[in-house]
């Protein structure tokens, strides 16, 4: 080793021996130690002595610095105490170290940080005076008249003008309970505007007193006893394929059709009654299709061949309006939606009271939604059936997936929801 090498480390070793020693406390982490204080507003005179206390039922197993402790303490005039408990953050703490002179060795252990607030003792039991709503108003009305615009100022006077002076009501009270009695007593009760409100439904005629979903809506109210008869099915015993079968139709784009003639003809023998119904649906989507060309009957027969004349004329009669300036039948929302609720009265019918909403709802063009709160006006509750229910009702497990309007007894019609008056 070269002399000049043995003098740096000498140098370098009587440096380190100058500097002080870092070492944490070896006391019980839980033992009570030093805290820190945060006087934000007014520091204490020196001679204020400050207590610890620590929260009943907390952990003295925990870290000093961790427990739910407060500082307080009392000087002459003022009192002290912690705010919100010891000071916390993520990534944070706080550590006092004491020196030793003799070892040179600086002790480091964690301590809590403290934000002390203070009470004046004489303002302690002092209650803030309840100040009214009329004294508040009237000094936010000053402030407004002293520091307002012009948009402010008018608005408080527009309120003092429009004011009512109750002293100046006492007088008139009881004529005006007498006027109020007086003119509400032709107001409908709430079972009347519920018996008037249920009787402008745009639904078909039901029975409110059904014992069986089958019973709320009678097929001949739907369908006229003479246009059911009517209608042509004799076609379908020659037809071999659920091809030809659907091309009898008078709509024969729709799926929903297309499963409920499958369905019929699946049965050892086929239910001349749904097919009935089925070709009746088929007959109403058609007319919905060619809403447009009501106007023209001749050319509305032509393109709607497969419907016969009586249901034609019965379909249009009662779900189109004629326009006083042409004297020609139209479509209306009113009547449109008289049409709807009466085919899904129809669909629950052959879907065995719980109607598939999302295919018809394809099957029309129309938005889900709206398919939906047409059903519910009928009475039906929108839901997932259950593996019992699809057994029931012949249904595949894949069907649990699928949306159902389901009607059920007693009828139950939607509540017209109130609106909230703005403020």
């Amino acid at each position: 080793m070269s002399a000049s090498t043995a003098s740096k480390k000498r140098k370098r070793d009587a440096e380190d021996a100058g500097k002080p020693t870092l070492a944490l406390s070896t006391q019980p982490a839980s033992q009570v130690g030093p805290v820190l204080a945060s006087f934000p507003c007014l520091d204490p005179p020196k001679s204020t002595a400050f207590k610890c206390y620590v929260q009943k039922g907390a952990d003295k197993n925990a870290p000093f610095e961790t427990q739910p402790t407060i500082v307080a303490g009392e000087a002459e005039t003022v009192e002290f105490f912690t705010a919100d408990g010891p000071l916390s953050s993520t990534g944070c703490s706080y550590m006092i170290g004491v020196h030793d002179k003799r070892t040179n060795t600086t002790t480091l252990r964690p301590a809590p940080m403290h934000i002390l607030t203070r009470q004046v003792k004489a303002l302690k039991n002092l209650r803030p005076i309840e100040v009214s709503t009329e004294e508040r108003m009237a000094q936010r009305n000053n402030l407004g008249e002293a520091f307002g615009t012009k948009k402010a100022k008018a608005a408080i006077r527009a309120r003092e003008r429009n004011r009512v002076d109750i002293d100046a009501m006492k007088d008139v009270t009881g004529h005006l309970q007498d006027t109020i009695m007086q003119n509400t007593e032709t107001l409908p009760t709430a079972e009347e505007a519920k018996a008037t409100a249920d009787s402008s439904r745009l639904i078909p005629p039901y029975n409110a007193d059904a014992q069986s979903p089958r019973d709320v809506y009678a097929l001949h109210d739907i369908i006229p006893e003479a246009e059911f008869n009517a209608l042509p099915i004799s076609a379908f015993k020659s037809a071999k394929s659920d091809k030809d079968r659907i091309a009898l139709l008078p709509l024969n784009r729709s799926d929903w059709l297309k499963l409920q003639l499958k369905l019929i003809y699946s049965a050892p023998k086929p239910n001349k009654t749904d097919l009935k119904i089925v070709y009746y649906i088929s007959s109403m989507m058609a007319l919905l299709k060619n809403s447009r060309n009501l106007g023209d009957k001749d050319a509305l027969q032509q393109r709607l061949s497969r419907i016969p004349t009586i249901v034609l004329d019965g379909l249009i009669s009662r779900f189109a309006e004629v326009e006083r300036a042409t004297n020609k039948p139209k479509m209306t929302p009113q009547t449109e939606t008289m049409l709807l609720t009466h085919m899904f009265a129809l669909c629950l019918r052959i879907e065995d009271y719980a109607a598939d909403v999302e295919t018809i709802a394809h099957d029309l063009s129309m938005p889900p939604t709206k398919v939906t709160n047409l059903y519910k006006s009928l009475g039906c509750t929108i839901k997932r059936l259950g593996p019992q229910e699809l057994k029931e009702r012949g249904l595949p497990d894949s069907a649990a997936e699928t949306k159902r309007a389901v009607l059920k007894v007693p009828l139950e019609f939607p509540k017209n929801r109130v609106k909230r008056a703005r403020r």
